[in-house]
């Protein structure tokens, strides 16, 4: 049996924590939470086994085989390395950390020296798979590819960004357009989708991101496309609340672990 801990224990740890408890990580054993409030790790892990860590380091010492990170950028950067030399796969929903490329590279080659992985879940989008194979396509055969995503946001998801102003309110407006690379670095805790998009495809650095404002709107709308010689993807999806990033880490650790594994 596998061993997880999540670093994180805000809305998303609960998410996957309750499906553990339901039931649906039959394969798993939950063995330590991590939060900035060891209480809400508390909280999360009652009920089952697992320990209520008060460092990260503290989970790292318990071994799992698996980190879930729910947090944020900055601890994602702050265990990562640790973790990875420790022959530790994790399992981040803070992609955005993975635009810096110093980092990403650091964490790649740790993680082949010590055998470990980094599995980037789906999230809110999906079709990594095809993405991918298309990119692949492209460098093989010296074709020129265009990626990009365009996301649909309400105005309300976008207070206390740089990004926000009140006539947003009012009227639709295009409100970013550049590289995934610098609108993570804008919205650091908003965009970690179109990061995980880019980096199948063609690098934070290449991929194109547009966000446009959308007065009353709820949730966000994805749209990603990526085009090359003769072929083209596109994969729309909306999600009302971020709920499904959480469940995509849950189906990632039931793909892991099944005698039939979907790519």
């Amino acid at each position: 049996m596998k061993t997880f801990a999540i670093a994180g224990c805000g809305h998303l740890g609960k998410i996957v924590c309750k499906a553990y408890k339901q039931g649906l990580l039959e394969d798993y054993r939950l063995i330590g939470a991590f939060s900035a409030q060891k209480t809400d790790a508390q909280a999360l892990i009652e009920g089952t086994d697992a320990k209520a860590a008060s460092s990260m380091d503290e989970i790292i010492s318990l071994k799992p085989d698996f980190i879930v990170e729910t947090a944020s950028i900055a601890l994602l950067k702050e265990f990562a390395i640790s973790a990875l030399e420790k022959g530790i796969s994790i399992i981040p929903l803070s992609i955005g950390a993975f635009a810096d490329a110093d980092f990403k590279k650091e964490a790649m080659e740790t993680a082949k020296s010590s055998e470990a992985r980094i599995y980037i879940p789906s999230g809110a989008v999906g079709g990594f798979d095809v993405l991918s194979t298309l990119a692949l396509m492209a460098q093989a055969e010296g074709w020129q590819i265009k990626a990009g995503i365009h996301t649909h946001k309400g105005p309300d998801s976008l207070k206390n960004t740089p990004l926000y102003s009140d006539d947003l309110q009012e009227e639709e407006k295009c409100v970013f357009s550049g590289t995934t690379k610098e609108a993570i670095a804008l919205l650091p805790t908003k965009v970690n989708v179109a990061v995980a998009s880019a980096l199948a495809t063609t690098g934070p650095q290449n991929a194109q991101a547009v966000i446009t404002s959308v007065p009353g709107f709820i949730g966000d709308d994805h749209c990603i496309t990526v085009e090359t010689k003769g072929l083209k993807a596109v994969s729309d999806i909306y999600s009302a609340t971020s709920d499904i990033a959480a469940w995509s880490v849950v189906a990632l650790l039931r793909n892991l672990s099944s005698s039939m594994v979907f790519f």
